[in-house]
């Protein structure tokens, strides 16, 4: 088993390069391969709303000109995804939400990709607004109909300098208690597989509310 982890601060190493290695950690240690794939450095443009992707239902994003489209077959290939982000105005970091927006658009009209696989959420915060970029990474995961395991408190460690979430005794505790579940729901979903049949996927009804 694998779980991918995207990365989505400028800092390469930063709090959130250290929230997502915490869980990581406790992944390996139960035997599953983790990977981290540093977003926030590159140079990600926006969804453009054009529904390429929705017609050629190729798996892609039709913008060809970053790496979205290869970390999409990441996610694909993978059995669990770990999002990480700073906070950046109380919301999730411009970068890594314009990746995530043409990602989990390209997996969704593409027959659902990630339904069923394992997804979390972590945050790194200087002070303030780490619970609402944790809600908004988690529109996501919920929305894509992947299966959330939780730890002991909100997925968010403090630190404002490289490395300070360390200091963080709770936040460090909020990560190792996410891996381990994480770990273990992977495990219990894979073990289920072989006994029980999975929920029809439906297909996607869209009410508008202006006629």
């Amino acid at each position: 088993m694998k779980v991918v982890a995207f990365n989505g601060s400028p800092r390469k190493q930063g709090n959130t390069y250290h929230a997502l290695n915490m869980v990581g950690e406790h992944l390996k240690k139960a035997g599953i391969e983790f990977e981290i794939i540093h977003v926030g450095n590159k140079i990600i443009r926006g969804c453009t709303a054009c529904m390429g992707c929705m017609r050629n239902k190729n798996e892609k994003c039709v913008i060809a000109t970053d790496e979205v489209n290869a970390w999409i077959q990441k996610m694909k290939e993978a059995d669990g995804i770990l999002l990480g982000s700073p906070v950046h105005f109380s919301g999730i970091a411009g970068t890594m939400k314009s990746f995530l927006d043409r990602a989990f658009w390209v997996t969704c009209v593409n027959n659902s990709m990630l339904r069923n696989k394992v997804g979390a959420a972590v945050v790194a915060v200087r002070r303030s607004g780490g619970v609402f970029t944790s809600d908004a990474l988690n529109h996501y995961i919920l929305y894509s109909e992947m299966i959330m395991p939780s730890s002991n408190y909100w997925n968010v460690t403090h630190g404002l300098e490289p490395g300070e979430a360390s200091q963080d005794g709770e936040g460090n505790q909020i990560m190792r208690v996410l891996g381990k579940n994480m770990a273990w729901l992977l495990k219990v979903l894979a073990a289920g597989k072989e006994s029980v049949e999975p929920v029809a996927l439906e297909e996607k009804e869209i009410t508008n509310f202006i006629r």
